[in-house]
């Protein structure tokens, strides 16, 4: 494929989408000079679900007691 210009990939991006979701090469330039491949992404990351890890983790009451000195300069890497 011919690279398109910046400005007509502004106007028409979710056509350039469709397209490199469809498989085709889109490549972007400026001027003359290709800078950016549009490309589809293969696998969809998977969203999060809301209570996934119910029932799996368990927190005693000392969850919430402050951090000790020790502690709190290991978090923060500052040991």
């Amino acid at each position: 494929m011919k690279p398109i210009p910046i400005s007509r990939a502004k106007a028409e991006l979710s056509k350039l989408v469709a397209r490199a979701c469809a498989g085709e090469d889109v490549v972007i330039a400026r001027g003359k000079r290709p800078l950016v491949r549009l490309v589809r992404v293969d696998q969809p990351v998977p969203l999060r679900k809301f209570g996934a890890m119910k029932g799996k983790v368990h927190l005693d009451e000392t969850f919430f007691d402050p951090l000790s000195e020790a502690e709190l300069k290991a978090w923060e890497g500052n040991d």
